[in-house]
């Protein structure tokens, strides 16, 4: 049960040093992870707009937002939602690592602002300015389209913002992957350190879709549950009533830093990122490969990257969105890498069965929910787990009430229309 010694350079050992969150439970990581252990479910009925008129009518939509006063009340104003999820968990990860411009000034300006990078991608960036410029334009005319459609709509800006923000003049673009989105800059900011690009890099993801043209978007792709009756039971991964995913929004970011950066600033260091691997199964617009062959391509790519042996392995935040294909393609991909006996004594859970499916912030959001699961010695349960379907049969899904788990090493699974992660 070893974790082999694959890179030993502490330049090129890469650790987590600050989490950030913005969530449907709120902007604080610890309340998260509690509520998560606790079975909460965060999916209710839509109130931003009135989706009467949709199949579907709730989500796990963040109501009542609080920037705790991290975005000023002009770009307050002025900001489409994931601008200000991704500068909220942003900020509160850098508060959390200690180097937040106005939270530890000392300590931030010892850094050297041009290796310290921002990868905070997302699936679709701004929609809602997206959505009110078009109708605008519509309505109208082009001279009533605002300003900021342009660079509030593109999924880069908002690193961008952080970056200007904290100063930060290290690599800085954004990665769109669709829900494997933050994996994919994670991986990326991880070789950046590795290749000595970087000291630091702020990863993760950000996604605020619970609106109109989201909901209306994916209604058209028949993707979503139409539990209306039942939203909170509506989310329920490997169950055989499932019906669909459930959409969610937030944002989940990392500060991750070489070993050395980190112990050379006595950084308190929450967890090490091993390895993760990319793959595309190259088989479906939208649906997984049956076999789930780019899934177990993809896992396999990380534990080689990670120097990680197999049997290591005890723990798997699953993608498992809830979807009729998906949910049995991933449990096939995970038999196919890990072998029986091994996944008995492996836990495997659901974050998107209380908080949806967050899109372009789901890989950071469950990135956060898998360093806690470690830090904390529990996992969180998968709800809404009555009539498990057969592939999920001898598997420990950790059906609807947390448990005490040890984790040697843990193994977060994102997954995107067109790619893996």
């Amino acid at each position: 049960m070893a974790v082999r010694a694959q890179v030993t350079d502490p330049k090129k050992r890469v650790v987590i040093t600050g989490m950030g969150i913005a969530s449907v439970f709120g902007n604080d990581y610890d309340h998260y992870y509690n509520q998560l252990l606790d079975g909460v479910s965060g999916i209710d009925t839509i109130s931003r707009f009135d989706a009467s008129e949709f199949p579907t009518t709730f989500a796990g939509q963040i109501k009542d937002f609080d920037n705790e006063g991290l975005v000023d009340k002009k770009n307050a104003r002025r900001y489409d939602d994931c601008l200000t999820y991704t500068m909220v968990a942003a900020k509160k990860a850098l508060r959390d690592a200690g180097i937040e411009k106005e939270g530890n000034p000392e300590a931030h300006e010892k850094l050297n602002k041009a290796r310290v990078g921002v990868l905070i991608g997302s699936g679709m960036g701004g929609l809602q300015v997206l959505q009110d410029g078009v109708a605008n334009l519509v309505q109208k005319g082009y001279k009533k389209i605002s300003p900021f459609f342009i660079p509030y709509a593109i999924t880069n800006m908002g690193g961008g913002l952080v970056a200007i923000d904290q100063g930060f003049m290290g690599p800085n673009y954004s990665i769109s992957t669709a829900c494997a989105t933050a994996n994919y800059c994670f991986v990326a900011a991880a070789n950046h350190i590795r290749n000595g690009d970087a000291d630091c890099v702020l990863a993760g993801g950000s996604e605020a879709p619970v609106i109109p043209i989201g909901l209306g978007g994916f209604v058209a792709c028949r993707a979503l549950s139409q539990r209306c009756d039942e939203p909170k039971r509506a989310s329920r991964p490997w169950d055989e009533n499932r019906d669909g995913f459930v959409m969610g929004e937030g944002a989940g970011v990392l500060v991750m830093e070489s070993l050395e950066h980190a112990q050379a600033r006595g950084a308190t260091i929450l967890a090490e990122y091993l390895g993760g691997g990319l793959t595309c199964d190259a088989h479906h617009m939208t649906d997984p490969h049956p076999d789930g062959l780019g899934v177990s391509t993809c896992i396999d790519l990380a534990l080689k990257d990670g120097g990680v042996d197999r049997d290591a392995v005890n723990y798997i935040n699953a993608h498992a969105t809830s979807t009729l294909v998906g949910d049995k393609a991933e449990i096939k991909a995970i038999k196919k890498v890990f072998s029986a006996d091994q996944l008995k004594n492996t836990k495997i859970n659901a974050t998107k069965s209380m908080i949806g499916h967050c899109l372009g912030a789901a890989g950071g959001m469950e990135a956060i929910a898998t360093i806690q699961a470690i830090r904390t010695g529990y996992v969180h349960p998968t709800i809404n787990h009555e009539s498990p379907i057969e592939e999920v049969a001898g598997l420990d899904v950790v059906p609807n009430v947390k448990a005490a788990h040890q984790i040697n090493v843990g193994i977060s699974n994102s997954f995107g229309f067109g790619t893996w992660s």
